[in-house]
C-alpha cells in the first residue's frame, strides 16, 4: 500500500536512517522529518541508537558516560546488544504494523565508529550487525556531512563539554567521517549524502527533496 505525499510516493513499512558525525544535526533532522511525515498523515515512528527502548537506553547511558573507560570490543558488543533489543522491541514491530521507521543512527554508525575509527575488523562488525538486525538493512539512509572540527564544536557546546564519544580526538572523528563516506561510495543507491546547510530549515528542505527524488526499488 502506498500513500501520496507532496508529489512523491511513500510505501508503508519503510525503514529510513539518519547518520552523521557529531554535531551534524542528525538527531534534530530525523525528528523533524518524522514530524513532517506525521503531519502528512503518514504513520511514522521516530527512534534512536543506541536506545529507543528501556534496556537499550540503559546501555546508552553506559556507552556515552564520559567517566567510563570502555575497551573497543566491549563497546562493539554493547552497541550490538542495544541494537538487538531495539529491533525486537521497537523497529520490527513498527515495520510489521506497516509504519515508517525513522531511526537516528543504525548499523552504518558501527562500521564508521568501531570499524574505521576504533580499528576493529569490519567483516566481523558486519556479521554482528546482521545477527543483531536479523539481516534487516535500512531502505534509505540520509548521511548529513559536516567537517568534524566544526561538528565537534557544536556538539560540545550543546552537550556541556560533550559525551564520551564527543571527547575523542579530532583524528578519531576524521576517521569516522572517512568511514561514512566510504560506505556512501559503496552503496550510493541507499546512502544519500547531504551537506549540512546554514540553517535547520534549509537542511530539512534538502532532506525532503532528497527523499522525494530517491529512486530505488520501492523508495521514499
Amino acid at each position: 500500500m502506498r500513500i501520496c505525499y507532496n508529489q512523491c510516493t511513500v510505501k508503508k513499512n519503510f525503514f529510513i536512517t539518519f547518520e552523521g558525525c557529531e554535531g551534524s544535526g542528525k538527531s534534530t533532522q530525523s525528528l523533524l522529518f518524522c514530524t513532517h511525515l506525521k503531519r502528512m498523515g503518514i504513520a511514522a515512528v521516530h527512534t534512536r541508537e543506541p536506545g529507543g527502548t528501556g534496556v537499550a537506553e540503559s546501555i546508552r547511558k553506559i556507552l556515552l558516560n564520559p567517566k567510563n573507560s570502555i575497551a573497543p570490543v566491549t563497546e562493539l558488543f554493547l552497541y550490538e546488544a542495544s541494537r538487538a533489543q531495539h529491533m525486537h522491541d521497537i523497529i520490527l514491530p513498527a515495520l510489521s504494523a506497516g509504519k515508517i521507521v525513522v531511526c537516528d543512527r543504525f548499523t552504518d554508525a558501527t562500521i564508521a565508529y568501531q570499524g574505521y575509527a576504533r580499528g576493529l575488523d569490519i567483516a566481523i562488525i558486519r556479521r554482528l550487525n546482521a545477527i543483531a538486525t536479523g539481516n534487516r538493512a535500512p531502505d534509505l539512509t540520509i548521511y548529513l556531512d559536516i567537517a568534524p572540527a566544526k561538528g565537534l564544536l557544536k556538539a560540545k557546546a550543546i552537550k556541556n563539554g560533550g559525551d564520551r564519544l564527543d571527547r575523542e580526538t579530532l583524528s578519531f572523528h576524521r576517521k569516522v567521517r572517512r568511514g561514512y563516506l566510504a560506505a556512501a561510495r559503496g552503496e550510493p543507491q541507499r546512502i544519500r549524502i547531504i551537506k549540512t546547510a546554514e540553517t535547520i530549515e534549509e537542511t530539512q528542505s534538502l532532506i525532503i527533496e532528497t527523499v522525494r527524488n530517491a529512486k530505488r526499488g520501492i523508495p521514499l
